[in-house]
């Protein structure tokens, strides 16, 4: 062949493969529809409405806000639009191109019924409705379509959970701040479900084993492999984990009480939910070669916590009326925070001819503080697949000892080769990139700087190499007896040392003229460093400081700025100098020990006297109080899922109780303790959920001192004279008011999530929600600690004057209650507190308290 024919086949060649390379490019051109779904009588948008292309697998459901986005390959395009309610709409839509189409959904009603009952809607009913008797038939027969009613199972579950920065714009690309992290825009990618632009911030993967047996039932889950991405140590990346497992939980249809975003919500599929929800047949449909009937489901009240969306039905031959497949979320209108969108979708499969089991499980939230429709936001989908489900087949009994949920050995440290042979599904070349993608923005010294300023602005602390300072809200304070309080402080991080940890303060009171100074060490006795759940620590500490007697506070430090801010009378504190050792080991299974040793000396400071009673009735004035004491500790919180900062944690509330026991031996001799006691304290709380109308929180306490001690080594009860709500103190009792030796409190918090605000027509646009609580306290002081002329005992506190300031609790029990507004600007709660017993009490406020709490919750 010459070279002339060699050029012409060669160009022959090239415009073949040009021709077809078209053709085929043509073929694959993607079709991209975004737009609204709308009610074509009063032009509100219509949420969760589900947008299918005709004759293919391709479908979605509008958002909170009525938008959809889909998109498709296909030649020849036919776009269905239904909704509960609404007559169906369908168009043909010109292919190859994005485009904006809206559509307007007509309300199911005749023209009859529009013309003989003008301005009324037809009343929903329940009676001879053939949507609530086939969901009464699902309810009926839902206990043994459940994967629950297998004698055994198991399965492997891959999960995928990713958190991007969602709705990226060209304007915020551009800004000037962002340049140095340009690179990681390469990573933008549009969402299938939103048709938004997004940027990947995070992913975690985990595959895992199941085990469920039914009786005595138990279940197992292994971990095999787990990694995600982390940003240093800034945060504690598990904890991180943590909490958005707690997030993004499992999720069972056939629950009654579906536990999502931090409380419960009603399933469709519930008992009682006939009478919360309305149910409405779409159509009927062949889903994976099985005739279904589509059934849709919305709330009867758009504000309850309640979901909406559609079912498929199974109406085959030996059909039990099981579901395969369900898409849900909830109304717009519903009071809960920063979420513009949250769509649920499940699917189940005949597994072996056996029963349904769930092989779909997808999650997808979207995010935004401001809940704009355009605004930047965060959107976190997970991803749940399983397969190799083995149905009732026995499984071993030793399967199933230990943890409840165990990790193999190495299962944080698997290799690349176990991943690409694990995962059920590839994962992107977007997703693969985020890994690196994180782990390069770290390093980057602006991101650094930022992260810097945004740990102090949150934490109120000022990082340093291995050193960071603060709590910055406590650098100034005052009081009535220190005046003006200077204190400076610090730590080290886990860039000092991941086994050891030092912590200090120095502070300053312009009115006493005395220092006050903390300082400790503590040993991680694992192989991570102290912070890490589960701890397990041995700590040493010494401690001079000025307190209230009977206050300790939860999750703040006492010289908070916040709370220097006090009503009434506050001039009687002491004087501590602490030294103690503290062991603790917690356990995966909920179960913690603490064991400590501490030596206090206390010296009374301001107003406060320690005087003892002599025989003959004079008082003798002591300097100081010495007391060395054993605690025995034991806690146990099932199921307990927390963040975990770096000196705090914040918990994740459940549905399970939580138990304290504490014995306490003070013993006399061992470092001039003065005193020989026993001290027992019990408590216990748990969250009851009440759906639809809110929750429960209920904690109850008790204890009793044994032994002849005075009144500072009493129970002196938790009172708070600041205007910040505390929940674990009484609001109205002021400090050192009551003291026993034998107590029993009740605190009752009821929750009402808007329920009744939801109701009315101008507080449901405010989000606002109802709180309820009750506190009671019940006790008393025996014979032997009533102070008594020449039994060494200290007299109960007076004032100036000589007259009591401290009673026992031997009249009625001590009452408070409150009615709570929560949720003002999503973040303030103000209370409404009234005391309702010892109104006679000096200083005893008579009135309404009004208390404030701020709190992120959604």
């Amino acid at each position: 062949m010459n070279a002339r024919i060699k050029h012409i086949v060669t160009v022959i060649g090239l415009m073949s493969f040009w021709i077809l390379s078209s053709s085929y490019s043509q073929a694959q051109t993607i079709t991209r529809l975004k737009g609204k779904v709308l009610d074509s009588k009063t032009g509100d948008v219509i949420p969760f409405a589900n947008v299918s292309i005709l004759g293919t697998k391709y479908g979605t459901q509008t958002d909170f806000n009525g938008n959809y986005y889909i998109e498709s390959k296909e030649e020849k395009i036919t776009v269905k639009v239904s909704f509960v309610g609404y007559s169906p709409e369908t168009k043909s839509i010109e292919t190859g191109k994005t485009l904006n189409i809206n559509f307007r959904l007509r309300p199911l009603v005749t023209d009859l019924q529009e013309v003989t009952v003008k301005g009324k809607k037809e009343r929903y009913r329940n009676k001879d409705n053939p949507a609530v008797i086939l969901i009464r038939k699902v309810i009926a027969n839902k206990d043994k379509n459940r994967k629950e009613s297998f004698d055994f199972y198991q399965y492997n579950k891959y999960e995928k959970l990713e958190f991007d920065l969602s709705n990226i714009s060209e304007k915020f690309r551009n800004r000037r701040l962002l340049k140095k992290f340009d690179f990681v825009f390469n990573h933008l990618d549009t969402s299938e479900i939103t048709g938004k632009v997004n940027l990947p911030m995070y992913l975690k993967e985990q595959v895992s084993d199941v085990y469920y047996r039914k009786d005595p039932q138990d279940k197992k889950e292994v971990i095999r492999g787990e990694r995600f991405t982390g940003i240093g140590n800034y945060v504690d990346n598990n904890g991180i984990k943590l909490y958005l497992e707690a997030l993004y939980q499992d999720i069972n249809v056939y629950d009654n009480n579906i536990n999502l975003l931090a409380t419960q919500f009603l399933g469709p599929i519930a008992p009682l939910a006939p009478q919360f929800y309305k149910y409405v047949i779409i159509d009927t449909l062949d889903f994976k070669g099985v005739k279904c009937v589509n059934l849709g489901f919305s709330p009867r009240n758009k504000t309850d916590m309640l979901f909406q969306g559609s079912m498929y039905v199974s109406l085959d031959a030996d059909s039990s009326f099981a579901v395969r497949r369900v898409q849900m979320g909830f109304s717009k209108d519903i009071n809960v925070n920063f979420v513009t969108d949250l769509r649920l979708t499940q699917e189940f499969d005949n597994v072996d001819g056996s029963g349904q089991m769930l092989t779909k499980d997808e999650l997808a939230i979207e995010f935004n503080l401001l809940k704009k429709e355009n605004g930047m936001g965060l959107f976190g989908q997970r991803s749940v697949s399983y397969k190799d489900y083995v149905i009732n087949k026995p499984i071993i009994q030793k399967t199933f000892s230990g943890l409840k949920i165990e990790e193999s050995a190495n299962y944080n440290k698997q290799t690349e080769a176990f991943w690409d042979s694990s995962r059920h599904q590839t994962l992107s070349k977007k997703e693969a990139g985020i890994y690196t993608m994180v782990d390069s923005v770290t390093k980057v010294p602006a991101f650094q700087r930022f992260m810097n300023t945004a740990t102090f602005i949150l934490e109120g602390y000022k990082p340093m190499k291995g050193f960071e300072i603060g709590p910055v809200n406590t650098f100034y304070s005052w009081n009535t007896i220190e005046g003006f309080r200077l204190r400076l402080g610090g730590r080290t991080t886990p860039l000092f040392s991941e086994r050891i940890a030092f912590e200090t303060y120095g502070a300053y009171g312009f009115d006493d003229k005395r220092w006050k100074y903390f300082g400790s060490a503590t040993l991680s006795l694992t192989d991570h460093n102290i912070y890490t759940y589960p701890i397990k620590h041995l700590r040493v500490s010494y401690q001079q400081e000025i307190k209230i007697p009977g206050q300790e506070l939860q999750f703040v430090a006492e010289d908070n700025v916040l709370l220097s801010f006090k009503r009434g009378v506050n001039n009687k504190m002491t004087y501590n100098n602490v030294f103690q050792v503290d062991y603790l080991n917690e356990s995966k299974s909920g179960l913690a020990l603490n064991v400590n040793f501490k030596n206090i000396r206390q010296e009374a400071a301001g107003a406060l006297h320690f005087d003892q009673v002599s025989s003959n009735g004079e008082l003798v004035p002591n300097k100081e109080i010495v007391s060395s004491e054993v605690l025995v500790g034991l806690r146990y919180a099932p199921n307990e899922k927390f963040y975990q900062g770096k000196n705090y944690r914040i918990p994740i509330v459940n549905k399970y109780p939580i138990f304290n026991l504490r014995y306490t031996m003070g013993i006399k001799g061992v470092m001039e303790g003065q005193y020989n006691f026993h001290r027992l304290v019990a408590y216990a709380n748990k969250r009851f959920f009440i759906t639809p109308i809110g929750f429960t929180d209920i904690s109850l306490e008790g204890g009793k001192t044994f032994g002849n001690v005075p009144f500072p080594l009493l129970t002196i009860h938790r009172a708070n004279q600041t205007y910040a709500y505390q929940p674990e103190a009484f609001n109205m009792m002021n400090f050192m008011e009551f003291i026993s030796d034998h107590y029993g409190a009740i605190f009752i918090d009821h929750y009402f999530n808007g329920f009744i605000f939801n109701k009315v027509p101008v507080l449901k646009k405010l989000k606002l929600r109802e709180v309820i609580t009750f506190k009671g306290l019940w006790g008393g002081i025996s014979d032997e600690n009533i102070p008594k002329a020449g039994n060494g005992l200290y007299q109960l506190p007076v004032d100036e004057k000589g007259n009591p300031v401290s009673y026992t609790l031997a009249k009625q029990p001590y009452m408070e209650a409150s009615f709570g507004i929560a949720n003002i600007f999503k973040i303030l709660r103000v209370d409404f507190v009234k005391r309702l017993s010892y109104l006679d009490n000096p200083n005893a406020p008579n009135g309404i308290g009004i208390r404030f709490r701020m709190k992120f919750d959604f």
